[in-house]
Order: structure tokens, then C-alpha cells, then sequence
């Protein structure tokens, strides 16, 4: 049985995917800023996080190491249990399973086995590359208004993630002079000033009608 074979290609390109992600990653280009926009960019790299999100990102081992490094660990263990299942399936039968079945199999297997692998893999890598983060990197991201009230003029604190999952705590001031931010609101940093950013509101406030 051969890695080409029709049953094993989606095994193939994963594992070519891999390679590329790989040597990107080796060569200083894999630090793609990718943000999901599920609640795990509130609880990636934050142990205290609660709730759905951070229950989510913990189960799959996000919140140990950088998405990018977790993408690759996922693609290679796709692709080794998927070649393991044709190679068991074509040894007890005689043929393998149908393509779209084992990949769907390796799947689902893949995911707690790249969980499991992101613990040893966050242990050995490098802790200050999430240090360095220059503040510039923070505009275009978005962030929380967690204390005061954010106008013209009076800043609020807002706790806002990198690419890597850490938090910073910024002062914020709303983008337009007329505008205000409260706590909890979610805001999305456009533009920065000294220590100051400054940002606009990712949802209208909803007002309570009048009586």
C-alpha cells in the first residue's frame, strides 16, 4: 500500500500541507495572525478563563501552544492514523475502508491525539517568543472593556489578546469624539497614540425602551 494510493490521498495532501505549514514555520513565516472568532479569543492563553469557550480551547490543547504549531500537529496525526486505518482495514478485509469514511474516522481521532501531543510540544517551546509583542502588533485586534467608562479624553482599561493568546491590559479611548464604551463592551482597536489606543465598538449598545 502506498502513500499515492486513491484511498490514502486525503492522508497524502494533509500530510503535504504539513510539510509546507512546517518549513513556513522554520523559516520565521508561520506566525500568521489568524483570530477565531469564537469565544476562545477571550479565553486562549488565560487559565482562569470559564464558561463554553474556555472549556473548548482547553479540551483541544489551543490554549498550550500557537494555533499554527497546533494546525500542523493536527494535519500529521490526520494523516498517520489515516494511512494506519487503510494499512489495518486492507490487512483484516483485503480492501480499505472508503475514503471518505476513514478520513472521517481519523478525524475524529485526530483531535484528542493532538490535544495530548500539545502538552509535551507547549513545555518545550520557547516561553519568550509571546513576550515580544510590540504594542503596534495590537491594533486591529479586538478587546474588552473590563474597567471605567471610555470617552473622549478618559481612557479605559481594556483587556485585549495578541496573535499568541497573552493578555495585555490598554488604556482606551473611543475613535469618535461623540462615542462611549462601558464595561463589557466589546471594542475593536483601530489605532494607536502613545500608551493610548483607540477604538470603536463592535456592537451598537442595545437601550432599554422608554416607559
Amino acid at each position: 500500500m502506498t502513500l499515492l494510493e486513491p484511498h490514502n490521498m486525503p492522508f497524502a495532501a494533509a500530510l503535504a500541507v504539513m510539510l509546507i505549514l512546517a518549513l513556513l514555520q522554520v523559516i520565521g513565516l508561520g506566525d500568521f495572525d489568524v483570530d477565531a472568532d469564537f469565544d476562545a479569543e477571550a479565553t486562549v492563553g488565560d487559565p482562569t478563563a470559564t464558561g463554553i469557550g474556555g472549556a473548548i480551547t482547553s479540551l483541544l490543547g489551543l490554549g498550550r501552544v500557537p494555533l499554527f504549531v497546533w494546525l500542523i500537529a493536527f494535519l500529521l496525526s490526520f494523516a498517520t492514523i489515516g494511512m494506519s486505518i487503510q494499512a489495518l482495514a486492507s490487512d483484516l478485509t483485503g480492501s480499505p475502508l472508503y475514503v471518505w469514511l476513514a478520513a472521517v474516522i481519523a478525524g475524529g481521532a485526530s483531535i484528542p491525539v493532538t490535544a495530548m501531543l500539545a502538552r509535551p510540544i507547549g513545555a518545550i517551546m520557547p516561553k519568550d517568543e509571546t513576550s515580544a509583542v510590540g504594542l503596534d502588533s495590537l491594533v486591529g485586534k479586538r478587546g474588552t472593556v473590563t474597567t471605567g467608562r471610555a470617552a473622549k479624553g478618559s481612557p479605559a482599561r481594556t483587556r485585549v489578546y495578541d496573535r499568541h493568546g497573552q493578555a495585555h491590559h490598554v488604556m482606551v479611548e473611543p475613535h469618535e469624539d461623540a462615542s462611549e464604551m462601558l464595561e463589557g463592551d466589546e471594542v475593536l482597536l483601530v489605532r494607536r497614540e502613545g500608551q493610548t489606543f483607540f477604538a470603536v465598538p463592535l456592537a451598537e449598545r442595545k437601550l432599554s425602551p422608554l416607559n
